[in-house]
């Protein structure tokens, strides 16, 4: 398998393709990483130097893999974290190339906005291009709940909530979802949920809710997932390959009393998930 993956990069922890990229070869992906920003360290901690990478330079490089024959191996293209309405425009017109090379590739895109706690972090511009351009062309998208309702014009609070919005989102164009952090009133307290949708129907997970924020987690999940659910065709499967391996990843970092993910240290959990989590279907 390989993936085209469009995202920021970072010296210091694991974000956007920091994150994304060893998970996936430790898989057993080729990763063609594509990167948007060259951070010292991502934007959390409130100081950061490095460049934003012009979209120009970012479809040079795009343009210089297809040139070297590699578009029609590629199994799917995806991105993250979008950091203007020009590198957006890049990702789109890169997705429509891979395309006419390979009608069988696919688009994951995690729509990175905000999540409940933070509210939107994002430009606001962002969202819109999101929710006009860039969803509507995905075939995989990976929100959080949050970012799910402004996709959706909706406020999902529950479960069923979360899955008429799911059915929603699906109708504009992308027929697989992953949400992830996923609040549920009626589900057992200390947990968060995800739940998977697809043209088959709609599984869920949950997890003990573990008292960190990790930065980065989107992105693996993200990634874990797509590769998963190319690989098997299942929803259900690749939700609880995918649960497994970030709550391992996630649990390893609050042990370890440091800030950033504990990517490397991790890596038996992505090479075999415990799968210590089913997934229920919900439809």
């Amino acid at each position: 398998m390989k993936i085209l993956s469009i995202q920021s990069a970072v010296a210091f922890g694991h974000v956007g393709n920091s994150a994304a990229v060893f998970p996936l070869q430790r898989i057993g992906v080729e990763v063609l990483p594509i990167y948007t920003v060259n951070f010292s360290n991502h934007t959390g901690y409130g100081a950061w130097r490095g460049p934003l990478i012009p979209p120009g330079d970012v479809a040079d490089v795009i343009t210089g893999v297809e040139e070297r024959g590699a578009f029609s191996q590629i199994d799917a293209v995806l991105s993250g974290y979008q950091g203007s309405v020009g590198i957006g425009d890049v990702i789109i017109d890169a997705v429509a190339r891979v395309k006419a090379a390979n009608p069988n590739a696919v688009y994951s895109c995690d729509p990175v906005m905000g999540n409940a706690k933070s509210g939107c972090f994002v430009a606001p511009e962002i969202p819109v291009l999101l929710r006009e351009r860039v969803v509507p062309v995905a075939d995989i998208i990976t929100p959080n709940q949050f970012e799910l309702g402004f996709l959706t014009g909706t406020e999902p609070g529950t479960l069923e909530e979360a899955l008429a919005s799911v059915d929603l989102v699906r109708a504009s164009g992308p027929r697989t979802v992953l949400v992830t952090s996923v609040e549920d009133p009626a589900a057992e307290p200390g947990t968060i949920g995800m739940i998977a949708v697809d043209d088959t129907g709609a599984w869920s997970v949950r997890t003990p809710l573990l008292p960190i924020k990790a930065n980065g987690s989107g992105d693996v999940t993200a990634a874990l997932f797509t590769a998963h659910y190319l690989e098997t065709g299942s929803a259900a499967t690749a939700l609880e390959r995918t649960a497994s391996s970030v709550f391992d990843l996630i649990d390893a970092t609050l042990a370890s009393g440091e800030r950033e993910l504990r990517l490397v240290e991790s890596q038996e959990f992505f090479a075999h998930p415990r799968l210590q989590f089913s997934a229920t279907q919900l439809r």
